[in-house]
């Protein structure tokens, strides 16, 4: 009875050895997995940061535009918001560009043809950056982004566009095809989307005065060109193909 009873304290020793065994090759499984995940997580951050840094130096460059009245620069989350007053752009219920608005658009596309975002692949001093973006199959999407915005005033039924919509789609893509020329960049950087009366920049639903409509009529004729860039990976190109 004895030499049984041993027996079984031997196999349950060997049992709990091999648990035992088992649960620290699983901590440390575990703590490589977190390890790496907090690695990586400390890499992604660090390539966001240099897009950041990037992103400021650019719309530092486009500063100089807001000397104009037409031009507003704004930054946001993915990138840098150019808003220029439709109203000066292009004649009422027009979609082609008033030649006067050509000095900025030119200035505009200048300056981001030379732009510190457009030349980071032959500046020495990004090397780090995109040898990081390069290891982790990630690469920087750059985008160049029209987006065509018109007041609440209905189309007329004699005018050549049936809404507003495709009004503000017009004038998008009749600015974003102008800006393609003067950056003299391939196309496949840009787009262009007409949002219609439907984005307005100032609500004129709880405004009476007659004249302050007008004035915020004016403000919501615009266009606005978003310059973004941000991280696109692997697995997502490859969803959207």
């Amino acid at each position: 009875m004895q030499r049984k009873s041993i027996s079984q304290e031997e196999a349950r020793a060997k049992t709990t050895a091999w648990a035992l065994t088992f649960a620290d090759l699983t901590t440390l499984l575990l703590t490589f997995f977190v390890l790496l995940l907090v690695i990586l997580n400390d890499a992604e951050a660090h390539i966001d940061r240099l897009v950041n840094i990037i992103l400021n130096e650019t719309e530092r460059e486009l500063r100089p535009l807001q000397q104009n009245n037409l031009v507003e620069i704004e930054r946001v989350t993915k990138g840098i918001k150019i808003t220029l007053t439709g109203s000066k752009l292009f004649k009422s219920l027009s979609a082609d560009l008033n030649p006067e608005a050509d000095p900025i658009l030119v200035q505009i596309g200048g300056i981001i043809r030379t732009s510190t975002l457009m030349n980071i692949y032959s500046q020495e001093r990004w090397e780090p950056l995109l040898d990081r973006i390069r290891l982790g199959e990630d690469t920087l999407n750059i985008e160049i982004r029209a987006e065509g915005h018109t007041d609440d005033k209905p189309i007329p039924m004699n005018s050549n566009f049936r809404n507003n919509w495709e009004l503000s789609s017009a004038r998008a893509l009749n600015l974003v095809q102008r800006l393609s020329e003067l950056a003299e960049m391939d196309q496949h950087y840009f787009s262009a989307l007409g949002y219609g009366e439907f984005r307005p920049k100032v609500n004129i639903n709880n405004i009476e005065d007659r004249a302050l409509i007008e004035e915020a009529r004016a403000q919501n004729r615009r266009v606005e060109i978003y310059f973004d860039a941000f991280i696109k990976s692997k697995n997502e190109i490859l969803e959207n193909i």
